[in-house]
């Protein structure tokens, strides 16, 4: 499984890069802060919500500290998508903010 630290990330973020990041926490969790442009599927709803994802492009996967997304990856990847977890999750994170 591939991953990524916070500082690649935001070097990404930074750079305008189009990202796909997919934040798997809960919704109590989200709503204290999603990295911009992240798209909230909650980590018990991916399985019903495969069909709001394009397997052509590559996903970044996030959650409070790693472990869910890591969880998240290994089900997302043995459906065919690339993805990369991001280590130590939003407790790692320490660029902007977006709240919805």
């Amino acid at each position: 499984m591939k991953s990524m630290e916070t500082p690649a990330l935001l070097e990404l973020l930074d750079a305008n890069e189009d990202l796909y990041i997919i934040d798997v926490r809960e919704d109590d969790e989200v709503a204290q802060g999603m990295i911009p442009g992240a798209k909230h599927i909650a980590l018990g709803t991916i399985p019903d919500r495969l069909d709001e994802l394009d397997a052509s492009k590559p996903y970044i996967v996030v959650c409070k500290a790693g472990g869910r997304s890591a969880n998240a990856c290994a089900f997302l990847e043995a459906q065919g998508f690339d993805v990369t977890n991001l280590e130590g999750g939003m407790l790692a994170y320490d660029g902007e903010l977006e709240f919805k």
